[in-house]
């Protein structure tokens, strides 16, 4: 565990001058953003150069707030255990506590990596009650801009590590000269990842060649591009805010635009806006999807719907346009037993002892029948209570504005055959309470929505 108060006992071992350089700029930056965050932190240590300096002057500064220094191994070879191997000695000698995380198979792409170590470094962050803490520079952040740039971003993607996150960066605002330079001062080790010579990875070319030989002829491109992703930064954090004026959260991340909302708002306005509201329901468009969506909201038909990139979707609905994840799986059109609790995708069912029949999302069913449920099937019918006459299901389901997409995989509830009850909608006599007869009281919930 970290020790708690008091300078780290490493630096007994260094000379004055290194160990009494508290007006480093890599020391201010350190501490000046660690002082405003009360929660502990997680420092996101790789065990390269900008890792290492982050991990050093965090021990020096704000020692007492480290829950732990997270390390991940890409399983991709002798090099990556070599890098966990430094990370696990270099805070021992801090007196901080390592965490190290594996990946579970390879992977080849620098994508699939950083979804990985992410996940990894998230998970330790919440089971701690901390913030992640990285090491990106300002080098990291024109490299991010650049290759953002070259794929079609917009203001969105363009923002880079400036956009507003709970992941804390606090040498953003610096080169790594000055972190180079700073390691330098202290005598720090650090290992080289491999892969960061490799021209395979568009990262490195950038790095490497693309940006050394755009400096040569322009020497501001690097400022121009950060100050160009601090504008995009503003415009991003804008379109936010009204996204959330144009919004309704509707459940488990899914977001509801009412098509009043967009009255009045040019296409390309719209077009900006659409990443910020399909964020909201935790999809990430690129160039291709945030045309798609942009003519979805402005031209569909009620019922229609479109597949988003990362396994999202978009439903029209009337008056409104639903953006999720794709719906998880419905019932099927066969019949299963109607057990005392049945759950398949977002919907379950549930047995009650006592009440439940006052609504349509619950029933009172006869005890003396068999009783199964199926999505429903076109061609269905149903006698609701009170009324003479069988009528579709889907006439039910358009008396209760329920659209053609969001009838798919349906459940009915049919006693000896018979639909009773279509959840949400419409119940039949024999599913109502009645006195004297023996019933079954069940709940249906739907959680997709």
């Amino acid at each position: 565990m970290p020790a708690r108060g008091g300078s780290p006992p490493y630096l007994a071992s260094m000379s004055p001058e290194t160990a009494g350089a508290t007006d480093h700029v890599v020391l201010t930056a350190v501490r000046d953003a660690l002082a405003g965050h009360r929660q502990p932190v997680i420092l996101a240590v790789s065990g390269g150069l900008d890792s290492m300096v982050l991990l050093d002057a965090a021990a020096r500064v704000a020692h007492e707030r480290i829950a732990a220094v997270a390390t991940f191994d890409h399983g991709t070879g002798a090099a990556a255990r070599r890098a966990v191997a430094h990370v696990q000695r270099e805070g021992n000698v801090r007196r901080v506590r390592v965490v190290v995380g594996r990946a579970t198979h390879l992977r080849q792409s620098e994508a699939a990596w950083r979804t990985a170590r992410w996940s990894f470094l998230t998970e330790s962050a919440r089971q701690e009650g901390a913030n992640v803490v990285t090491a990106h520079s300002a080098d990291d952040q024109v490299e991010t801009v650049c290759m953002r740039a070259l794929r079609g971003a917009g203001a969105r993607g363009l923002a880079g590590l400036y956009a507003d996150s709970s992941v804390i960066r606090p040498l953003l605002g610096l080169h790594r000269a000055d972190l180079a330079a700073y390691a330098a001062m202290v005598g720090l080790p650090h290992v080289e990842d491999p892969s960061n010579g490799s021209p395979a990875y568009l990262r490195n070319r950038l790095r490497q060649d693309l940006l050394p030989a755009i400096a040569r002829i322009d020497p501001a491109f690097a400022s121009g591009m950060l100050a160009l992703a601090r504008d995009a930064a503003i415009v991003r954090r804008r379109l936010d805010r009204i996204a959330d004026l144009v919004s309704v959260p509707t459940g488990r991340g899914a977001v509801s635009v009412p098509l009043a909302a967009m009255d009045g708002i040019a296409a390309d306005g719209v077009a900006a806006l659409v990443p910020a509201l399909a964020a909201r329901a935790g999809i990430v468009l690129d160039r291709r999807g945030t045309t798609r969506l942009t003519q979805f909201i402005l031209k569909s038909r009620v019922g229609s719907r479109i597949q988003l990139s990362g396994g999202g979707e978009a439903v029209r609905m009337e008056g409104n346009v639903v953006i999720r994840r794709a719906s998880p799986a419905l019932f099927n059109d066969q019949e299963s037993p109607l057990a005392p609790l049945v759950v398949v995708g977002a919907w379950s069912f549930q047995q009650l002892l006592r009440g439940g029949a006052g609504a349509a999302w619950s029933a009172a069913l006869p005890a003396d029948c068999v009783l199964t449920v199926r999505g429903w099937r076109a061609g269905d019918r149903m006698r609701a209570a009170g009324s003479p006459a069988a009528r579709r299901v889907k006439r039910f389901f358009s008396d209760a504005g329920i659209a053609g997409p969001e009838r798919s995989g349906w459940p009915v509830v049919l006693a000896d055959g018979e639909i009773v009850w279509i959840p949400g909608v419409r119940r039949s006599d024999a599913a109502t309470d009645r006195s004297g007869r023996p019933v079954l009281r069940y709940r249906c919930e739907r959680n997709d929505v």
